[in-house]
């Protein structure tokens, strides 16, 4: 006798024998039970998960000889045919190949008639969204108002392309996918039976990746048995299906969380060896991020790796929902990469340069004296090293200033001996908190009160009440080369909105303060301070340049408030030549006409 295949093999021949697709067994089982019927029932999911072969069942449940009954015998003769695919009032149709209305129409002509051998005369119509538009229509009389005798099992893998008007006429099922677990479960039950060894890794393997398709996990099945020569090995699986284990992206991430780039391209070079598919090793590498990041979420979740477990509480929640999306673009970008293994290399390099801003930010307050002097003593290397980037919480990066404060405080708090960072990593400057009362410069641990003279890198500012005129006509042309500054910048979104509610205070070779207005308050992050302040390094050509923002009531003229003044004063200016043009009075004298107020607008 001829080998069967597993699917057909191990096929369900009742509902006792189906894994999963509960909530579609319940509704026909008591059906059955009770004797509620409808004439047409609709099977819908994707491939592999027992469309067939619930409405081959049904279809055994309505013509067993023992009677209409959700257990059919499996023994009688109407059964038995039914199994062998030779019972002659079970008509199978294959839409896909019979589309045409010719077909529909002929199918139909034999509907009139009574049943030959069995209790129904049984329809089952796969893949019916195949079928052409006429032959829908030629369909429509029938499946509505069938003789008693007549039922109708329609099954499909893409429901929307049917019309409404079939679907009205049917009792709808739609079959979920099968998970992994359940496949893993059922596949140990017929490797027992079938008296193979396995192990659960090939088996787990096998699972997800028949993609909840029970079918597929059975054809897979097959291929791993004839593979492993009728043993099941998870080495063995893995080549066969081109995947990778965990350990390998367990150690690549782990040298991506150490900052080890030649660990990550030796370990690159030996997965090579063995593993030519980059693409699924892609795929894999994001499965093992979800997890990780799951575990990071979700405390109670259940983990058998100790490696898994190891590296979620090795990397922030930060850094992997990162690595997640840099993942997710690479596998979109692999195709378009010389070849699928500098792509996955470039991947790891994304991983290793990337990191999220919290980890780039300064302290808040300030470095302390070890990490100053180490940063200073390196100075004398900064054109042949790159410049460090500190791992510290993000800082506050707001001086608000009160009419306490603005007559005893100078309004910099930039520390001047900030680390002397290169121009080839652009780093925030550490900042200062300014106090109520007084403000402190870290120098030694020296205060400054606000009677030092200035010095050549730092800026001050000079209370409104007591700046000369000269210094008023100073200021106003640095607000209006500041509206000039911000349309060059080239910002977007929350960090070009805040820029226009600023004024700028002060600038030198060193240093850049701006004065925030305080009811824009909510515009300020750190990220966006960030933003503003790289711009502005960029405008001026000065990497080492520092921001410092003050907030504070703001009476002079911001370039949002001078936008908005020039607007007015346009719609004011258009109104007016409006009002007293020669042709708007002459209608107004003669025909009572009038002008709608704010309904002229400017071009």
């Amino acid at each position: 006798m001829s080998y069967q295949v597993l699917a057909r093999k191990w096929r369900p021949q009742n509902f006792k024998e189906m894994v999963g697709q509960q909530h579609v067994l319940k509704a026909l089982i008591n059906a059955l039970d009770d004797d509620r019927l409808h004439h047409a029932y609709l099977f819908t999911g994707t491939r592999g998960v027992g469309k067939t072969t619930i409405a081959r069942v049904l279809a055994k449940c309505l013509n067993c000889e023992l009677g209409v009954t959700s257990e059919p015998c499996g023994h009688c003769g109407s059964c038995q045919e039914i199994v062998e695919g030779r019972f002659i009032d079970l008509i199978e149709v294959d839409a896909a190949s019979r589309t045409r209305v010719e077909d529909t129409r002929e199918l139909l002509d034999n509907v009139q008639y009574a049943p030959t051998r069995g209790r129904f005369k049984v329809y089952l119509i796969d893949e019916v969204h195949m079928l052409s538009g006429h032959s829908f229509n030629a369909l429509l009389k029938t499946l509505e108002e069938p003789p008693p005798h007549v039922k109708f099992l329609l099954a499909t893998t893409d429901p929307q392309k049917l019309p409404v008007t079939i679907l009205s006429r049917c009792l709808q099922f739609n079959l979920k996918r099968m998970p992994v677990d359940m496949i893993f479960g059922h596949l140990i039950t017929l490797l027992n039976k079938e008296k193979i060894q396995s192990d659960e890794g090939s088996l787990r393997l096998i699972a997800r990746a028949a993609d909840g398709s029970m079918r597929d996990a059975l054809s897979l099945l097959d291929q791993a048995i004839s593979f492993g020569a009728g043993e099941l090995k998870e080495t063995d699986i893995q080549e066969m299906l081109g995947s990778i284990s965990h350990e390998p992206l367990v150690d690549l991430l782990q040298a991506v969380a150490a900052g080890d780039g030649q660990k990550i391209l030796d370990d690159i070079e030996t997965m090579a060896g063995i593993t030519p598919d980059f693409e699924t090793a892609t795929d894999a590498l994001i499965a093992l991020l979800h997890q990780i990041a799951v575990l990071q979420v979700v405390t109670q979740a259940k983990e058998e790796e100790e490696t898994i477990k190891q590296l979620a509480t090795q990397l922030s929640k930060e850094d992997v929902q990162l690595y997640y999306q840099i993942a997710l673009h690479s596998r979109r970008d692999l195709a378009l990469s010389p070849d699928p293994r500098s792509g996955f290399e470039m991947l790891f390099l994304r991983l290793l340069t990337f990191r999220p801003l919290s980890d780039i930010a300064p302290p808040v307050q300030g470095i302390s004296k070890k990490e100053e002097k180490e940063v200073t003593n390196d100075n004398s290397v900064q054109s042949q090293t790159p410049s460090p980037v500190l791992k510290v919480k993000a800082p506050q990066h707001v001086v608000k200033e009160t009419p306490s404060n603005l007559s005893s405080a100078p309004s910099s708090g930039v520390i001047d001996d900030a680390p002397p960072w290169g121009e080839s990593a652009i780093a925030p400057a550490v900042r200062l908190k300014t106090s109520e009362r007084t403000s402190e410069r870290i120098n030694n641990d020296r205060p400054t009160s606000i009677e030092t003279p200035p010095d050549q890198n730092k800026p001050t500012t000079i209370p409104t009440e007591k700046i000369p005129s000269t210094v008023e006509q100073e200021k106003k042309t640095i607000r209006l080369k500041w509206y000039d500054i911000i349309r060059q910048l080239d910002l977007k979104g929350q960090a070009a909105e805040l820029v226009r509610h600023c004024v700028l205070v002060s600038r030198d070779s060193n240093h850049i303060t701006l004065s925030l207005d305080q009811s824009r308050e909510g515009l300020f992050a750190d990220s966006i301070m960030l933003e503003i302040e790289v711009a502005l390094q960029q405008y001026y050509a000065k990497p080492n340049m520092r921001l410092l923002i003050n907030m504070k009531n703001l009476s002079i003229e911001t370039p949002s408030k001078r936008v908005e003044r020039k607007q007015q004063e346009h719609q004011q200016q258009i109104e007016k030549s409006i009002k007293e043009d020669p042709f708007v009075k002459q209608l107004e004298d003669q025909f009572n006409a009038r002008i709608v107020p704010k309904s002229v607008k400017p071009k």
